[in-house]
């Protein structure tokens, strides 16, 4: 067994140390996406999974559910390590911090609760939302927690203290799902009222409201500068401009002046995935393919690929240089598909659905 794992970690490195590189120089291919079939699948949840998120340094994925409880998962083995409670409602989202040394989850039960992962007790209950919390998340620091809720409202709070130090107004309807960039600067987020909302987190004022979508918008990402880069040397950037009379700009791409751009990805009930370019708050490009409501969105690590679950019980995987549907993991999910989580370090996509179980996918 342990050789087993001895030669899994060297072939985990190796693929870690390639990462990078794009196509392998032995010609061996590898675009590190998610295959078919799952390499597990976890179940002891009794109600359907709202959220999967990995940890940020270990192999451990944890998830959230309907059935008010989070559960720590072995990702390597698909072991239950342990189950925590303390909500008294659904549990809509769970995020660790940077450091892994806290988990922050909300819920229905209209609290944000703080988990020490060294004890696994909640420390801080934070009271502040008036109706249904749907999403968390840290900032890069650490220091601040961001939650959105059914109240229409961005709650910002300081983490070593619990108080709410900022609240983000302009949504007219339920704030389902938050974003934020990795300097930790912006912050973007979606709503029941059908648009997409980008915020300094600073001044806490907006700087774009983006509406182009037809229903209700469930799922936000904001692209890292690795995918910055790449949908500028996109040719559906390139397309974009040449409909907005804008091509003579497209030219060499500077990598540098191209990451800084703020690039937002928003999905929904009207199936489509919308890209945005903030600057100009134009819609770039519409992915559709999805032939239900998109629920999660993400940006793959390396920047060139899309990835997102739908209802339709599909994954699938975009390719940000065409705008083009690469891949379609059919059926991942028994049920519709509520969420995505990719590790940060190891080549592992978590799924998670209406079926109650958490899937674990190898990406090679």
């Amino acid at each position: 067994k342990v050789m087993e794992l001895e030669s899994k970690v060297a072939s985990l490195e190796e693929e870690l140390q390639n990462a990078g590189r794009g196509k392998r120089a032995t010609g061996a291919k590898s675009d590190g996406l998610p295959r078919a079939p799952e390499k597990l699948t976890l179940t002891g949840h009794r109600n359907p999974i709202t959220r999967v998120t990995f940890h940020p340094s270990f192999s451990v994925v944890v998830s959230a559910s309907e059935d008010a409880s989070i559960k720590f998962w072995d990702a390597d083995s698909g072991e239950l390590e342990r189950t925590l409670k303390g909500h008294t409602n659904i549990i809509n989202d769970v995020a660790f911090d940077p450091s892994g040394n806290f988990l922050a989850s909300c819920s229905a039960d209209l609290t944000v609760k703080l988990w020490d992962m060294q004890s696994y007790e909640c420390v801080k209950t934070l009271n502040g939302h008036d109706h249904n919390v749907s999403a968390v998340l840290f900032l890069p620091s650490g220091d601040y927690l961001l939650s959105c809720s059914r109240d229409k409202t961005i709650k910002m709070w300081e983490t070593s203290t619990g108080f709410c130090v900022k609240t983000f107004s302009g949504h007219s309807e339920w704030v389902r799902q938050i974003a934020v960039s990795e300097d930790g600067k912006t912050l973007a987020s979606c709503s029941n009222d059908q648009s997409v909302m980008v915020w300094n987190i600073d001044s806490g004022t907006p700087i774009a409201h983006l509406r182009e979508h037809s229903h209700v918008v469930e799922t936000v990402a904001i692209a890292p500068p690795s995918a910055a880069v790449a949908i500028a040397k996109s040719d559906i950037l390139k397309h974009s401009l040449g409909h907005s009379g804008l091509s003579n700009g497209v030219g060499d791409v500077d990598p540098a002046v191209a990451a800084q751009a703020l690039y937002v990805l928003s999905g929904g009930r009207d199936k489509s995935i919308r890209l945005w370019d903030v600057s100009s708050q134009v819609c770039i490009h519409v992915f559709m393919g999805h032939d239900n409501w998109v629920r999660s969105l993400l940006f793959h690590p390396r920047g060139t690929h899309i990835i997102s679950a739908s209802d339709d019980k599909s994954i699938r995987v975009w390719d940000i240089h065409t705008g083009r549907c690469v891949k379609k993991l059919e059926n991942a999910h028994a049920h519709f598909v509520t969420c995505l989580s990719m590790h940060s370090q190891v080549p592992l996509l978590a799924s998670g659905g209406v079926d109650q179980t958490v899937k674990i996918w190898e990406c090679r």
